[in-house]
């Protein structure tokens, strides 16, 4: 039997709340740019992934430095769309999101051909539930520490809303809808209510405060870390809009999914200030090659010039 991407992400938050000194964090803002920590005084791992992409960034772990400056200056030239020799914020930003979408759809098209069962070209839901919840279905009293009948229900409700005309069959498009919801508009209610479901302890259809900070943090430590103090006076000051102590539809919204704050904007912005090196607010190809180690990296391994090079390269 296949897990679904959603029964990954209720795993990861199970074994994340073991973790007690760790924040975990729900705000998606899209298709995340990146899941690592974004710290460069420790490695610029969140920007090669961001600038790359989640998949291509692999591949440039294990270049030498002189392939992963070739490859960054043929980058550079497919950035540089107006030809006029330098690459703007606004032309970072354009390949990010172009990065950040190519993610998404290897991602669809990699767990396509698991689903398609017939090989038609469409996904019906009960090709989706016999190959998620097949040892389920077959054995439902099989003894499991998850209550697959609430997580088959809940991937209905969420392939219901992903299914614009209503067939339960979705193309490529639907289906992305379903996998990544957080990046469709017609999706971000099912992705709040699901967020409550998750976080809503006491079944009352809001979040408190309790709610809020023991979802990202459960320990029987008598001393709580900072960052805990911090969250509980996010929610009362910015989360709590209303300030009737907890956070509703809307709320869990603006939380999760803010709509102003563009991480493509942000990143384009801090590589464009890391690497101006004549402040003239855009980068020329050298100005970009000196600090490949920002954009692209270089992790020398034994597979060197062995790995296998794109074609686009």
């Amino acid at each position: 039997m296949i897990r679904p991407l959603l029964m990954c992400f209720v795993l990861c938050v199970v074994y994340g709340s073991s973790k007690p000194t760790e924040k975990k964090s729900r705000v998606h803002d899209e298709e995340p740019l990146s899941h690592l920590e974004h710290d460069d005084n420790k490695n610029h791992d969140y920007d090669h992934e961001a600038f790359l992409g989640q998949d291509e960034a692999k591949t440039f772990d294990h270049l030498k430095p002189e392939e992963s400056k070739r490859r960054l200056g043929i980058i550079v030239d497919r950035m540089d769309s107006n030809k006029d020799g330098f690459v703007s914020e606004g032309e970072l930003k354009v390949w990010i999101k172009n990065a950040q979408k190519k993610h998404i759809y290897n991602s669809v098209e990699h767990q396509w051909k698991d689903f398609d069962a017939n090989g038609d070209g469409v996904i019906s839901w009960d090709e989706y539930k016999n190959v998620t919840y097949g040892s389920y279905l077959e054995s439902p009293q099989m003894d499991s520490g998850y209550n697959y009948s609430v997580m088959m229900l809940r991937d209905e409700r969420r392939f219901r809303v992903a299914d614009r005309n209503g067939d339960m069959i979705a193309d490529k498009e639907e289906f992305t809808a379903f996998l990544h919801p957080e990046d469709h508009e017609h999706m971000k209610d099912i992705v709040v209510q699901e967020t409550i479901e998750d976080i809503d302890k006491n079944g009352d259809g809001f979040i408190d405060l309790q709610e809020y900070i023991g979802d990202m943090y459960t320990s029987e430590d008598a001393e709580e870390p900072e960052w805990v103090a911090t969250e509980r006076q996010q929610f009362s000051e910015f989360r709590d809009k209303n300030k009737d102590g907890k956070m509703d539809k809307e709320e869990t919204l603006d939380w999760i999914l803010p709509s102003d704050y563009d991480h493509a904007e942000a990143e384009a912005k801090h590589l464009l200030h890391e690497s101006d090196a004549d402040q003239d607010g855009k980068l020329t190809k050298k100005e970009i090659l000196d600090k490949y180690d920002m954009f692209v990296g270089s992790q020398v391994t034994d597979f060197g010039e062995a790995l296998l090079r794109h074609d686009e390269f």
